[in-house]
């Protein structure tokens, strides 16, 4: 009997030393910008615009968030949100053109100090020179579709190809050196699908001359909202610009290249030239060119996806990695007449969240839960084994991962719009998102009113019911946990200073 204790004490004690031996997942996040949820077939969209196989594939071997959202729908602050953890009032990062401060803790310099190999590679739009990775190769500022140039560790070089591709294959190759000894953390950012919306010349005419549906709301005359929406500049009507519109190549394109491009959109240009459209027959037109250029950009990050993935399994490195695909926020794809971003309304607020965790996350699941990529940081240092810090924002997604919602998951979300002036014209704004409703504030002194959207009864967020006598209860509930939250956050009364905002004016212009 003490013979057969003394095994089965042997055994525990090995199999402990196994789970205590087995390496921390490795982490890969794949980012892209201005990638919105109607575009990825897995999130089912009515219109059905695109098929994204290997995004899809992703979500049949993992979790779909339906509502991941952004803490302000615009590029460089959602980075430095999750580089931190932390909301842009804090982290010194709230629009564009300013300058992240590198010095500050982030999770991939708390990964590095867990023995993490740390890589960040292609759209960085930080300013400074990324801090907390063994390597970066990154586009300065937004970067080109065609032979971009990029920054190898501090080193300016000159790539030539499609800037998809380029990051993609980057992506690998460094994967290929790592030490397999040791976890990693691979941050591959796209700067697909950005404006000016440039596909891979592989992609042009990929719809076969397909006629979009168009949303509903393309002619939104923004009726039943205040100043801001109809003072807005980011339609198509009016804010479509030929480089937008592919009247014009890219400056980047090579001769070579632009043969290609030649051959594709001349013909349709003369054609449009010749038509001398207006209205909203201009309008229609625009919207299909826009979805031609914008979706085959996804359709490059959808290749790109599956490339990443079929390297992670042919070197045996799928099964210990979580892998993490998102963007820095959502983007209108003519809805309301839209294109860009910005706005607390729901196109623009939510990003797409898909997590593959083997062994963790049960395959093919979806979650409802509020989530944000605030929690990024929180969720890849917990599947660490590590310690989050309790200045983060955040709140790890790993339970959500494991199939269980802790009963103290958020139900509200704070959001704050600071970029005005600046590109688009939309003005500042902050206010509090729950399942049903959101409660915002336009709070500068020649714009301030609030308004107050029910989506049960709007779900395209048409109508502003502020200070109707049926919604009055849920709006002082509201306005009780919009106040909770700022002062949860420590929201300054006053507005952070825009840092460097004279020197980036022009840059802003083209963000």
């Amino acid at each position: 009997m003490n013979r057969f204790l003394g095994f089965v004490c042997l055994f525990v004690c090995l199999c402990c030393a196994a789970v205590e031996a087995k390496q921390p997942p490795n982490i890969v996040m794949i980012f892209c910008d201005d990638l919105t949820n109607q575009a990825l077939s897995c999130y089912g969209h009515p219109l059905k615009l695109l098929e994204t196989p290997n995004i899809d594939r992703l979500a049949q071997e993992g979790m779909l968030f339906r509502r991941c959202m952004v803490p302000n729908s615009i590029c460089g602050p959602s980075r430095a949100a999750i580089l931190t953890g932390k909301y842009g009032h804090v982290n010194g990062f709230c629009c564009n053109g300013d300058e992240f401060d590198g010095s500050q803790p982030t999770f991939s310099k708390m990964l590095q100090t867990a023995g993490y190999q740390t890589a960040m590679i292609g759209k960085w739009h930080l300013k400074s020179e990324p801090t907390g990775f063994d390597y970066w190769h990154v586009l300065p500022g937004q970067g080109s579709y065609y032979n971009p140039r990029m920054i190898n560790n501090g080193e300016l070089v000159q790539h030539e190809g499609y800037v998809t591709d380029i990051v993609s294959d980057l992506s690998i190759d460094w994967l290929k050196d790592v030490d397999r000894s040791k976890p990693f953390l691979l941050m591959s950012q796209h700067k697909a699908p950005h404006r000016e919306w440039s596909p891979a010349l592989r992609h042009l005419g990929w719809n076969g001359d397909r006629v979009f549906p168009e949303p509903e709301t393309l002619f939104d005359d923004y009726s039943g909202r205040g100043r801001a929406e109809h003072e807005q500049d980011m339609t198509l009507e009016k804010t479509f610009r030929p480089l937008d519109a592919k009247l014009e190549p890219p400056r980047t394109i090579s001769d070579a290249q632009k043969k290609d491009w030649d051959a594709y959109y001349g013909p349709l240009n003369d054609e449009f030239r010749k038509q001398n459209l207006t209205g909203k027959d201009l309008v229609k037109w625009r919207y299909q060119r826009y979805m031609h250029d914008y979706l085959g950009c996804v359709k490059a990050v959808d290749e790109a996806v599956g490339k990443l993935l079929d390297y992670l399994d042919s070197a045996g490195l799928s099964e210990n990695t979580m892998v993490l695909f998102s963007s820095d926020q959502g983007f209108y794809l003519g809805e309301h007449g839209w294109f860009d971003k910005r706005w607390i309304y729901e196109e623009s607020l939510t990003t797409p969240c898909i997590v593959r965790w083997p062994g963790v996350t049960q395959p093919g699941t979806t979650s409802d839960a509020i989530v944000s990529i605030l929690d990024f940081p929180e969720t890849f240092l917990e599947s660490a084994g590590q310690s989050i810090p309790s200045d983060m924002h955040g709140k790890s997604l790993a339970p959500l991962l494991a199939g269980q919602r802790p009963s103290d998951w958020r139900k509200s979300f704070y959001y704050h719009y600071y970029e005005f002036p600046g590109a688009h014209s939309v003005r500042k704004h902050y206010g509090v998102v729950t399942d049903r409703y959101k409660l915002f504030h336009f709070y500068e002194p020649d714009m301030d009113y609030w308004t107050l959207i029910d989506r049960e009864q709007d779900a395209q967020e048409l109508k502003n019911v502020y200070d109707q006598p049926e919604h009055a209860k849920a709006q002082k509930e509201l306005h009780a946990e919009l106040d909770k939250l700022r002062k949860e956050l420590k929201v300054p009364a006053v507005d952070p200073p825009r840092r460097g905002r004279k020197k980036n004016q022009k840059s802003q212009q083209k963000s």
